[in-house]
């Protein structure tokens, strides 16, 4: 840390250049104030040396505090991208002519700066991936961590959408044909690493619209100080009292009365709020975007892996009648015992909780597996003579009755009761005997439904995404405290229902990972993209999940929510600071001319240069006071946005109200005993 504060000095300093100075209006009129300020410390003025050395002295200040807190924000953001730049390097890649040549180990070695859009290559175990792009041949363990910071590998396979892989990672088992998608070489950790450091980030539209607001209230208050000198000279001479105020005072009064403050902090507020982004995982490809999550009141997201745990799990044993829940069981774990899915484990799990049914040791000549295949939509076992079925119930029944043997009425009821439920039936069937259904349930992760209940009560509607049956989705919807769902999703009813809300005016925030999410993701305002999805989705998206959570569109909400709030936060702040200065330091600058004005110095300064001198060096300290609220940002909480309105107005509205009367009385009181 004490590495990052010595380079936001240094880079403070560096910050003075004019060409820079200039990008920011606000500060650009300090910038000129401490220069004329300077220069007329050499010239003779009505207000004594050491004043002048001194208002020169915090105006330069002023300015460095203000590059200071942006410099300490990009600096946070160049240390994250530290370890991806490690990751970013020349490696040697395998490119091969056609699909095939890999099996020939037909490869031309080259450098992955080298590569281009469309060509193939050859990666292999311990070898980096050296560009972005997507599987065409192969499956492999992937190691991310150099990119997402996660240890655990994970699987990245031709086809489906996990098919994506990103340069700079690296494979830890078998082999990928790869098909380049960067384009002339710029990769996505180059546009990571331009996002995270800030060097290359547009203002948002949010950030231009404050930064005109703030202009305007300077160029004001310049009009007003450019006239005070001419108009007190007049003013002197018509009462025959006091005399004009002196160029060094006008200047100390307009740097005092303009928005510095906010002016001063606006970059790093918003920097910061995409380096907590970043921390996160996730990379805003546009401030916008951040900005965009603040204002959501519509969120998609997915039913799978996002509101349940991904997949469905057995969680009860459902026997018709005549039979024994623990035969059901039994037969049910026969028929899973090859299964090697989800399901299938939680299967063999479940018979094994509930009647400690354990596995079987078989040898090849007493048991044949059947595995789960399209035509048959079923899966099972033949042992010593017994065959043991399980599958959907259409399928269960057909393989039942084309054998003569009779269905049950009560496996149809127990069936509905499932789907009713949101669950998925299986039916098990013993030697054609149909011994019941097991219940497969999708299972809502913890947390999930008091998430949607605090996304609620700040007027977010949220609405579940899934390709299940409206039946099935409406129980879970229920189950999950969703506001809404849309059932049997399609890439067409996705984006529709964007439109919808969109032309309602709200703003919609959705996740995706395949290529049928694209449509959708690139009509969304808000766009998490799975890292591990599709190209498509990627490109589509504005934001991008290294951690590939669904769930993250939440914390991105929260992050783009309190950015905002941090900036309206310390607008207010500011704006009632200055109407605050504007009170305290006016009348005792004008009493010697119009001694009437005395009675509103109702703090009793001690004189015009020690008031002046007081609120312009609480104007600087302020600065460095509220860099840590800019940094890290106001504290969140679920609240509708009008409450949140009237705390901040109360809580930095009032705040900024009375602290510079005690700030500039204190400051006052101080000077007074070291002047006077």
């Amino acid at each position: 840390m004490n590495k990052l504060y010595q380079a936001a000095l240094l880079d403070a300093v560096k910050k003075l250049d004019p060409r820079l100075q200039i990008k920011n209006p606000v500060m650009f009129i300090v910038y000129i104030g401490a220069i004329v300020t300077s220069i007329l410390c050499f010239t003779k003025q009505s207000v004594p040396l050491w004043f002048m050395v001194t208002v020169a002295f915090f105006l330069w200040l002023t300015l460095l505090f203000a590059n200071f807190a942006e410099a300490i924000a990009e600096g946070r953001g160049k240390a994250q991208a530290s370890s991806l730049k490690e990751a970013k390097k020349a490696v040697p890649a395998f490119k091969i002519q056609q699909p095939n040549d890999w099996q020939q180990e037909k490869f031309i070695e080259v450098i992955s700066s080298d590569l281009k859009k469309g060509d193939l290559i050859y990666v292999k175990a311990g070898q980096q991936i050296p560009a972005d792009g997507e599987v065409i041949e192969g499956a492999a363990s992937v190691d991310e961590s150099a990119v997402t910071g996660e240890s655990a590998p994970v699987i990245r396979e031709s086809g489906g959408d996990r098919s994506a892989v990103t340069g700079g990672t690296s494979l830890v088992s078998d082999f990928l044909v790869i098909k380049v998608t960067a384009e002339n070489g710029h990769s996505f950790l180059d546009k990571m690493i331009s996002m995270v450091e800030g060097t290359q980030r547009k203002k948002t539209p949010n950030e231009i619209g404050l930064q005109i607001f703030l202009v305007t209230l300077t160029i004001i208050f310049l009009a007003v100080a450019v006239t005070l000198v001419p108009f007190t000279d007049f003013s002197s001479q018509l009462a025959g009292n006091g005399e004009a105020l002196s160029t060094v005072i006008v200047i100390a009064l307009l740097i005092c009365l303009a928005p510095t403050t906010i002016g001063a902090l606006v970059s790093s507020i918003g920097i910061a709020g995409m380096s907590r982004l970043t921390k996160e995982n996730v990379i805003a490809m546009s401030g916008r975007a951040i900005e965009a999550a603040g204002d959501v009141d519509i969120l998609l997201l997915d039913k799978t892996g996002t509101i349940t745990l991904g997949n469905r799990r057995a969680s009860e044993f459902l026997p018709v009648a005549g039979v024994n829940e623990r035969d059901l069981a039994d037969a049910a774990q026969l028929s899973s015992l090859s299964d090697e899915t989800a399901e299938g484990r939680s299967i063999v799990v479940l018979a094994k909780e509930k009647f400690d049914i354990r596995e079987r040791e078989f040898t090849d000549k007493e048991v044949e597996f059947i595995d789960f295949s399209a035509k048959t939509r079923m899966s099972g076992i033949n042992y010593q003579g017994t065959q043991v079925r399980k599958g959907a119930a259409d399928t269960m029944k057909k393989y039942v009755e084309a054998a003569g043997k009779t269905y049950p009425a009560d496996c149809d009821e127990l069936v509905d009761k499932v789907a009713r439920a949101g669950g998925t039936p299986l039916v098990v069937v013993k030697d054609l005997q149909v011994l019941g259904v097991i219940y497969l349930k999708d299972i809502v992760k913890n947390g999930v439904k008091e998430k949607f209940s605090d996304m609620r009560k700040m007027g977010i509607k949220t609405i579940m995404i899934t390709g299940d049956n409206p039946l099935t989705a409406a129980a879970i919807a229920a189950e999950a405290g969703v506001d809404d769902f849309l059932a049997e999703a399609t890439p067409e009813n996705k984006m529709t229902l964007i439109r919808n809300y969109q032309e309602e005016g709200h703003l919609v925030a959705m996740t995706g990972d395949g290529t049928n999410d694209a449509p959708a993701l690139a009509q969304a305002d808000v766009a998490l993209a799975m890292n591990t999805g599709t190209q498509a989705a990627k490109e589509a998206g504005n934001m991008i999940d290294l951690d590939s959570s669904p769930t993250k569109l939440l914390q991105v909400v929260r992050i783009g929510k309190q950015l905002l709030m941090t900036r309206g936060a310390l607008t207010t702040f500011s704006i009632a600071n200055d109407i605050a200065k504007y009170f305290a330091v006016i009348p005792v600058l004008f009493y010697s001319i119009y001694p009437q004005l005395n009675a509103l110095n109702v703090m009793h300064l001690a004189s015009p240069l020690t008031a002046i001198l007081a609120a312009l060096i609480y104007n600087a300290l302020i600065i460095v006071a509220l860099i840590p609220l800019a940094l890290k940002g106001v504290r969140y909480k679920e609240k509708p946005a009008s409450q949140i309105l009237r705390d901040n107005l109360l809580l930095y509205g009032l705040g900024g109200m009375l602290a510079p009367f005690v700030a500039i009385k204190l400051i006052d009181m101080l000077l007074a005993l070291i002047i006077l």
